[in-house]
């Protein structure tokens, strides 16, 4: 982490962030987020015990994978560190990331009501969270301020502003909308839940006055086109799409005063051939409803294709490099009809991976290959067979098959073996204990009032030497989440010191 901070200059600076006026009284909890997984609590407090004592610092984290999700909660003891904290570390650099700081908000119908939540688009690209904020803090105090990005890290060119009163988003709004940042015009309004969107989006779809035209032939003006579709109504506008240089696209929108006109005109005209060609009419879509078709199209096909090869489709490893694909239909055909049978080779060498996939045409033919074929000897190897499974189902399994383990672990060894839990400074930094970082109270054994901790930031004593005892009974729930075969050998390795 590089993040260098002068003590004395956050001693003398002022506050002008005050924590709302929805936060619980003695609540000094902050929300981190925008952070890199690879941020860890230690560095946490590293940066933020120079402003004053923390109480508890947590990284959220999966549940299953132990995977940091991109944010944390920091407690500190008093109201004012955590305000001194808010004005001088938000969007500091962490690991190459801005860091986006903002009051821990308990309560969700005030974390996701829209009262003072204004959005903002047509942002430059160069705009960031602090360009952001310090553009929007004049008009009152902020709970929270985001710009959208994709998964590269680029911004969306809009972005979300969160205010603690409905007056303060008003004024923003009156004073900001229509104005040049960066040369650019922005738009600031309210922000509309995605479920008003939805519902507004569904009113546009009945009643629509939009038609979107392509397969126009080129040579046909915009003239010679409302001549085709006015006499279905009055047209407010009708427009060919051109290139640069005036050469037709192929393709236009015609926009209707009254709904029925539109309707009728794409009943009638939609695939009905004009000057050589069958045109295509229908009702014009925002290019996120088309993006959103499409992605429900490719999901429904994707799920359509996974539905098909559903317990019929089987892995085959463990082959001789010589084995190719007429020869592993051969040896599988015996238990059904086949409808592929693939050996998957290097792209560029045309080698063999060793492994394949064989399909049948019922979920009965493959059960009965697999029973059959795993573990036979194919040439000159025992090959292996089984049901193909995704790739996010196999992830999924592996994971939860690390937990188990992990639990195993747990469960099998003693307390007194775990190493202390530890997020006050790192092992490691001793020589860097006498640091300003890390001068401050001592850390209090009780959980911030902000957040509920689970970590705690300096280790409980550990007795010099662990009795026999200390070993936990093995009891039943320890044993419930595993297999016959595991909770034999836990029982098992419990009870031989014993005999």
């Amino acid at each position: 982490m590089s993040l260098v901070i002068d003590k004395a200059t956050v001693e003398t600076q002022g506050s002008s962030t005050s924590a709302p006026e929805s936060a619980p009284l003695a609540s000094a909890s902050l929300y981190v987020g925008e952070l890199d997984p690879s941020v860890t609590e230690a560095m946490l407090f590293e940066m933020f015990n120079i402003i004053g004592p923390v109480s508890s610092i947590r990284v959220c984290r999966d549940a299953v994978t132990r995977r940091s999700l991109g944010y944390a909660y920091v407690n500190f003891h008093r109201m004012a560190d955590a305000e001194r904290a808010l004005e001088t570390l938000n969007y500091s650099m962490i690991k190459g990331r801005s860091c986006r700081i903002m009051w821990s908000q308990r309560d969700p119908s005030l974390r996701k009501g829209n009262n003072g939540n204004i959005f903002i688009k047509n942002l430059d690209p160069s705009i960031d969270h602090k360009a952001l904020h310090d553009t929007f803090s004049a008009f009152g105090n902020i709970l929270s301020c985001k710009i959208a990005h994709d998964e590269q890290g680029n911004s969306k060119g809009y972005g979300f502003v969160h205010y603690e009163t409905l007056e303060a988003a008003e004024s923003a709004i009156k004073s900001v909308n229509g104005m040049l940042l960066n040369d650019r015009k922005v738009f600031v309004g309210h922000h509309i839940s995605r479920k008003e969107r939805e519902s507004k989006l569904g009113e546009s779809r009945v009643q629509f006055t939009n038609i979107y035209v392509k397969n126009i032939p080129f040579d046909v003006t915009d003239e010679e086109l409302s001549q085709l579709f006015g006499k279905y109504g009055t047209i407010t506008s009708c427009v060919i799409t051109r290139d640069d240089d005036g050469t037709s696209k192929g393709f236009g929108f015609v926009n209707f005063e009254k709904h029925q006109d539109a309707q009728n005109a794409v009943d009638d005209l939609h695939k009905k051939d004009f000057r050589g060609q069958d045109l295509y009419v229908s009702r014009a879509q925002k290019k996120n409803e088309r993006e959103e078709e499409l992605r429900r199209q490719y999901e429904e096909a994707k799920l359509e294709k996974m539905s098909k090869y559903q317990g019929v489709n089987l892995y085959v490893k463990n082959l001789d490099d010589d084995m190719d694909d007429d020869r592993l239909r051969d040896e599988f055909s015996v238990y059904g009809v086949i409808t592929s049978a693939k050996i998957m080779r290097d792209e560029k060498t045309n080698i063999s991976r060793g492994f394949g996939f064989v399909c049948f045409t019922s979920p009965e033919d493959a059960t009965r290959a697999v029973t059959e074929m795993n573990g036979r000897i194919i040439g000159s190897k025992p090959i292996y067979v089984a049901i193909a499974q995704r790739k996010e189902v196999r992830r999924s399994q592996l994971e939860i098959q690390m937990a188990q383990r992990n639990q195993l672990k747990q469960a099998m060894m003693p307390p007194s073996v775990f190493p202390p839990t530890m997020y006050g400074p790192p092992a490691g930094m001793a020589a860097a204990a006498s640091r300003s970082v890390f001068q401050g109270a001592p850390m209090p054994s009780f959980p911030a009032q902000g957040y509920p901790a689970t970590q705690r930031l300096s280790p409980p004593p550990q007795p010099a030497k662990p009795a026999e005892s200390a070993v936990r009974p093995l009891i039943a729930q320890d044993l419930e989440n595993f297999p016959p075969e595991t909770q034999r050998q836990m029982l098992g390795e419990r009870l031989y010191p014993l005999m």
